[in-house]
C-alpha cells in the first residue's frame, strides 16, 4: 500500500465513477482519454485491486472501487478546502498570448474556467523568444509558441508541452494575384517575398521557422523591418508594401486583407505551452489540462498525414 497517492488519481478515478463512462470523465477533466486511463490504471496498481470492470459496452465499479469512492470523494473535498483557504496568497498567473483571438486565448479561457478562484492574466506580446527572457528572469510565467526555433541555451532552461500542430496560412492585401485563390499551394508563394518578422528580436523563432519552410522552393524572407503594431499602422504597411506575410490559420482578422491556408503540402508548425521549469502554481496545471483536454477533443496533435509538412520538427 502506498504511503502518499496523488490527489490527480483520485479525482480521475471519482469523475469515472460518477460517469461510468472514460470518454465523459475525460471530457469533463479536460484530459485526453489516454491520459485519463492511464491514470486510473495508476491507481490500480498503487492500491493492488481493480476498481472498475472495463466492457466494450459499459464501465462498472468493482467491490473495491464501490469501497473506494466516499474516503475519495472526502479526501478531494479536503483538497478544495485547502486550496480555497490559501487562494488568496496565491500570486497571478501571468500569461502571454502573443495575440488576441489564437488558439493560446482558447486554452487561457478553459483554464479559467478550471481554477475560477485562481487569477490568470494575460497580455498580448509578440514572438516566444522575447518572452523566453522574461520567462528566464521571472517577469512571466507562461507563454506559447514554437519552442524548437528558441536558442539550445534557452529552450533547454524552460519546460514545455505540445498543444497543437497548427496549419500555416498565408496573410495577403486586397488585389493580390494569390488573394483570388481560396487556398494558396505552398509552391505558387515561388517569387514572392513573405514578410515573418526578419529583423525583429523577439520573433527569431517565427523568421527561423519562415526560412525553413521556404528553403528550396524560391520564396524569400523579407527584408527585417520595424513590426506594424495595431490595426491601422498593418493596414498602412500592408498597403505600401503589398507584401504577403506569413500567419496561421486562426490570425484574427486584419483590415484590407485576406487570409488564406497554405497547401499541396499543407504546412504544420508545432505550438508549445513554454514555461519556467521551477514553476509550481494551480494556473499553469490547469493551462496544461485544459491544452490537453482542447488537442484531445479537437483533434489537434492527429493530423493527417497524407498532406502534411511539418517544417519544425522539435517541440
Amino acid at each position: 500500500m502506498p504511503q502518499d497517492i496523488d490527489p490527480r488519481l483520485l479525482r480521475a478515478f471519482t469523475v469515472t465513477a460518477e460517469e461510468l463512462h472514460f470518454t465523459r470523465a475525460a471530457a469533463r477533466l479536460y484530459v485526453a482519454q489516454q491520459a485519463l486511463s492511464r491514470d486510473v490504471r495508476r491507481l490500480e496498481r498503487e492500491l493492488g485491486v481493480e476498481l472498475f470492470v472495463r466492457t466494450t459496452r459499459r464501465v462498472t465499479l468493482t467491490a473495491d472501487g464501490e469501497r473506494l469512492l466516499p474516503y475519495a470523494r472526502r479526501v478531494l473535498a479536503a483538497q478544495d478546502e485547502l486550496l480555497a483557504a490559501c487562494a488568496d496568497e496565491v500570486p497571478p498567473l501571468l500569461v502571454d498570448l502573443n495575440t488576441e483571438g489564437m488558439v493560446s486565448g482558447r486554452v487561457l479561457a478553459r483554464a479559467r474556467e478550471l481554477v475560477p478562484r485562481h487569477e490568470l492574466m494575460a497580455r498580448f506580446l509578440s514572438g516566444l523568444t522575447g518572452a523566453a527572457a522574461d520567462l528566464l528572469a521571472g517577469r512571466l510565467d507562461a507563454s506559447f509558441g514554437y519552442v524548437g526555433g528558441l536558442a539550445p541555451v534557452l529552450r533547454d532552461a524552460l519546460s514545455h508541452q505540445l498543444v497543437r500542430y497548427e496549419p500555416l496560412a498565408v496573410l495577403l492585401p486586397y488585389g493580390h494575384p494569390l488573394a483570388r485563390l481560396p487556398e494558396v499551394p505552398l509552391d505558387a508563394l515561388a517569387g514572392e517575398s513573405v514578410y515573418a518578422g526578419a529583423g525583429t528580436p523577439g520573433t527569431a523563432e517565427w523568421t527561423g521557422l519562415a526560412r525553413r519552410l521556404f528553403a528550396g522552393r524560391s520564396v524569400e524572407v523579407a527584408a527585417p523591418a520595424p513590426m506594424a503594431v495595431g490595426a491601422q499602422e498593418f493596414r498602412r504597411v500592408m498597403a505600401k508594401h503589398r507584401q504577403p506575410v506569413l500567419a496561421v490559420v486562426d490570425f484574427p482578422v486584419m483590415p484590407d486583407t485576406v487570409l488564406r491556408p497554405l497547401v499541396d503540402p499543407v504546412p504544420l508548425a508545432p505550438l508549445s505551452l513554454v514555461w519556467r521549469k521551477e514553476l509550481r502554481h494551480p494556473g499553469l496545471e490547469a493551462l496544461r489540462a485544459a491544452a490537453a483536454g482542447l488537442a484531445a477533443e479537437e483533434g489537434w496533435l492527429d493530423p493527417d498525414p497524407a498532406d502534411l509538412l511539418l517544417p519544425l520538427t522539435l517541440h
